[in-house]
């Protein structure tokens, strides 16, 4: 009988949540690599912690807000999203701006993040 090794995979998120589709991409594997039953994580860097705030709108410029998307991530076992502490500073982002779920990381914690992982893929 052939048994499957779960593999860890580390989902790195560095687009803004609205100017194209790499965010919702993003989730979207994020999701399909859950439904799997393959443990994920997710880290934001750089310009990926604006998909993190809260309260967002994007009817504006017609596109769909991902708040619930990141909402639903426990649904699927992903329990805890990751935030580059350098870019939520570069962006003034505090805790009260994010979900709760998301734990802000430094320099090194990154690093260990990215070597923890079987596999890393980056959007």
């Amino acid at each position: 009988m052939n048994t499957q090794t779960k593999k860890s995979q580390l989902i790195v998120i560095r687009r803004s949540p609205y100017g194209g589709s790499m965010a919702k991409s993003s989730l979207d594997t994020v999701l399909a690599i859950a439904a799997f039953d393959q443990p994920v994580n997710i880290l934001f860097l750089g310009e990926g912690v604006l998909q993190l705030i809260c309260g967002q709108d994007g009817k504006a410029i017609d596109n769909k807000t991902i708040e619930k998307q990141i909402a639903s991530l426990p649904l699927y076992d992903v329990e805890t999203l990751y935030a580059d502490e350098d870019a939520l500073a570069r962006f003034s982002l505090s805790a009260h701006d994010l979900p709760s779920q998301v734990s802000p990381v430094d320099k090194s914690k990154i690093r260990k993040l990215f070597a923890a992982h079987d596999h890393v893929l980056s959007f």
